[in-house]
């Protein structure tokens, strides 16, 4: 890991990264494409070392309260999380100014702020995001090898469910010839039903490639399901879209589920709920001295 000190923690959109780089793993990750300029190697994590007091000046001088986003480029509960505590740091100066959050992790480390993340939901609105991508446990740790596996962010899903905080699952990206299955899906889908969450993101039964991520991938693809790479390669030569010829088959399995369970899987309108600010009614009446 290395330090740095930044300019600035939050977008024009209100999203925040607290760290940079990754060491979960994940053979198909998007965050270590070359259009990022990460300039520095992907597990050597970059600790933005003032971003939690930039986070809490900048709250502090905001106008209007509003959704506070993190995890989309780095997952906020890296393995350093357990010990450096930003994470933890940014969600306490949140809750402290009664901001909104939505936070999108693959870790059950997220357990550790619960306390937390029922503040902040009490107060505004807290919705979780979990990814969830292959139902089968062996086969999780291989595509996502030091991370939780599905069962373990099922559980994660089902305690926010018992303490009423919201939860939307990305359902993505799905592998060709990996994990498109109408088995996986039915799988996932399964746990999405059982957990109530709110949300599916889905934008299609595929992946994304580009110089960075794909070569991470196909690296991968050699080492533990050898031949496909050539598969790859042949069907899809170097597309930014690699679309499962299950596309069309599983999409209206998803829809269909969720449409019977009452889950929400229209892309925007999923969107619209994850940055909409909500602030809870205070329950607690004022008194008045006569």
């Amino acid at each position: 890991m290395h330090n740095v000190l930044v300019k600035g923690i939050l977008s024009s959109s209100n999203g925040m990264n607290i760290y940079r780089g990754c060491t979960h793993g994940c053979i198909y990750c998007d965050s270590r494409s070359l259009c990022y300029g990460m300039k520095h190697i992907f597990e050597d994590i970059e600790i933005k070392v003032n971003g939690p007091q930039l986070l809490e000046d900048t709250l502090r001088r905001k106008r209007k309260k509003c959704m506070i986003g993190t995890g989309a480029m780095t997952d906020p509960y890296i393995h350093l999380e357990e010990k450096l505590k930003n994470t933890r740091k940014c969600l306490e100066i949140i809750d402290k100014y009664g901001f909104g959050l939505s936070i999108l992790t693959k870790s059950n480390r997220i357990l550790r702020d619960l306390d937390l993340l029922k503040s902040i939901n009490d107060k505004a609105k807290c919705v979780v995001q979990m990814t969830l991508t292959t139902y089968d446990e062996e086969l999780c740790k291989v595509i996502e090898p030091k991370v939780s596996t599905t069962k373990e962010r099922f559980e994660v899903l089902k305690i926010m469910r018992d303490n009423k905080i919201p939860t939307v699952v990305w359902l993505s990206p799905i592998l060709p010839y990996i994990n498109d299955t109408e088995e996986n899906i039915r799988g996932i889908l399964d746990y999405c039903i059982e957990a109530k969450v709110k949300g599916i993101i889905v934008f299609g039964i595929g992946l994304t490639l580009r110089n960075g991520n794909r070569e991470y991938y196909y690296k991968n693809l050699d080492k533990h399901f050898k031949g496909l790479k050539e598969k790859y390669i042949r069907q899809y030569g170097n597309s930014y879209e690699v679309i499962s010829n299950n596309h069309k088959k599983l999409m209206k399995i998803i829809k269909e589920s969720c449409n019977k369970n009452n889950i929400v899987c229209d892309i925007r309108e999923v969107f619209n709920y994850i940055r909409t600010f909500e602030e809870k009614n205070n329950e607690v009446q004022m008194g008045f001295d006569i």
